[in-house]
């Protein structure tokens, strides 16, 4: 098995390349093991890539190997898996899925004592897998089917709190793991609804499952003008992910979106504390304060967030690739159909339109998220070139993950991807101009270091 799969947040690479079925049987064993008990409670879900049910029937047969009680609950979404987790009280999780990747990759996201499983731990299992494998098999398995009771969490939670609406709403799963389960959500949910690409489809025909991608929302944005749709909304292809476009097409950022969300979370607790990843706006924070809130910048990863979440117990937390947390009425894991209805939810108790309040936010000319291929050199040894340079200079910035820094321009990020073998930038300013001068920053001090980006020729502003 490549031991460069292990990543920070998960194990994700090409199956029969990177890992095999084998391999998923021994992950499984010695996932385990690393429980510490001789016989803990395990649940099991899978997405719908076509290497997926191979992989399942695997992992469970090493996790019985172990010992393991093992719940399978099939075909679901990753939440889904989270939430079975809890509702069972299992010592630990597993869903095999590979997320927005390419079809021919698959992996693995784990969860252990309630808790993310991520960073030294998965380093961790790569070495107990080097052991062997139990010949006895001592666990059980059962079958479940918990989406009935997903579902009616949702549409409990929705009706308890929330009044019916009339929106008109384009949904596009993207062929990915969510999409029989929600079709089943909208039929009883209010609401009229045009729902795209439901079946699961391990091959993705129409499109990339990454709705933070635009050329991905493109046929979304077809159903929402053709429908005359008050919204529209995607996901990515395992559903722990969202993305939104208003009437016009336009795409509503995750930093945008979290403002109803922390707006609702403060109201019903006043100074709360509000999470969110350095990849979000300025403005966010602010916001945040001005609400009366707490705004906390944490670094990026699901895994990284949800740890952060439980540690200070905050109600809610997102990040700017779309995974979203509630802990107040949810169990504070990513889970984009839940988030997708807490937002109609939220529009329909304060009879907004989203076009019109996204129309009306403070204007500031941002980037997306800028990816730079960083394959031939260390991405790390990078940013901390770029930190020394920075502290050379007198340059006082946040590191907490990566670098920010703040000028009377804007501000701008650089940070390694710990999925990825990337560097991540992003920047914000008041003007075309001054985010066009934070660019030739970040390329100026990319080129020092060996990387030529040219930023301001692709995402600067004319």
């Amino acid at each position: 098995m490549n031991k460069q799969i292990f990543r920070e947040y998960d194990i994700r690479g090409v199956v029969d390349q990177d890992f095999n079925a084998q391999d998923a049987l021994k992950l499984g064993a010695a996932f385990a093991r690393m429980s510490g008990l001789p016989s803990p409670k395990i649940v099991v879900g899978y997405d719908g890539r076509l290497s997926s049910p191979e992989l399942e029937e695997s992992l469970v047969q090493g996790l019985m190997k172990a010992g393991a009680q093992v719940t399978r609950i099939g075909l679901v979404a990753t939440p889904v898996v989270y939430f079975s987790s809890h509702l069972v009280q299992a010592d630990g999780a597993i869903m095999i899925t590979g997320s927005h990747n390419p079809a021919d990759q698959n992996g693995f996201k784990m969860m252990m004592a309630g808790k993310p499983f991520f960073g030294e731990q998965i380093q961790a299992l790569a070495t107990v897998m080097d052991q062997p494998i139990p010949e006895v098999k001592s666990g059980t398995s059962e079958t479940r089917d918990m989406i009935p009771s997903y579902l009616k969490h949702l549409s409990d939670d929705y009706a308890h709190h929330y009044p019916n609406n009339n929106f008109r709403i384009a949904w596009d799963p993207g062929n990915g793991a969510t999409g029989h389960i929600l079709k089943e959500f909208l039929e009883n949910f209010p609401g009229t609804h045009f729902l795209i690409n439901e079946e699961v489809d391990g091959t993705f025909p129409n499109h990339h499952p990454d709705p933070t991608i635009l050329e991905n929302l493109e046929q979304l944005k077809d159903v929402v003008l053709e429908n005359n749709c008050d919204f529209g909304i995607a996901f990515d292809g395992d559903g722990d992910r969202l993305g939104i476009i208003d009437a016009h097409g336009h795409i509503i950022w995750a930093d945008q979106m979290m403002r109803l969300f922390a707006q609702e979370i403060i109201q019903n607790q006043p100074g709360a504390s509000i999470i969110a990843d350095v990849k979000t706006s300025d403005s966010f924070f602010s916001y945040v304060a001005s609400l009366g809130g707490k705004p906390l910048m944490w670094r990026t990863g699901h895994s990284l967030i949800k740890t952060k979440l439980k540690e200070i117990n905050a109600p809610f937390a997102g990040e700017m690739s779309g995974h979203i947390f509630f802990n107040d009425r949810n169990y504070g894991f990513d889970d984009a159909i839940y988030a997708a209805m807490r937002l109609v939810g939220i529009l329909a108790h304060g009879n907004m339109n989203i076009t019109t309040w996204a129309h009306d936010l403070p204007k500031s000319f941002t980037t997306p998220e800028i990816r730079i291929p960083c394959e031939t050199l260390d991405k790390q040894g990078v940013i901390q070139k770029i930190q020394d340079m920075l502290k050379a200079q007198g340059q006082i910035y946040d590191g907490i993950d990566g670098l920010r820094l703040s000028t009377s321009e804007g501000w701008w990020l650089l940070r390694a991807s710990n999925t990825q073998e990337i560097l991540v930038a992003r920047a914000e300013a008041q003007s075309k101009e001054n985010l066009n001068n934070l660019l030739r920053i970040i390329d100026q001090y990319l080129i020092k270091t060996g990387i030529q980006a040219r930023l301001v020729e692709s995402y600067g502003t004319g």
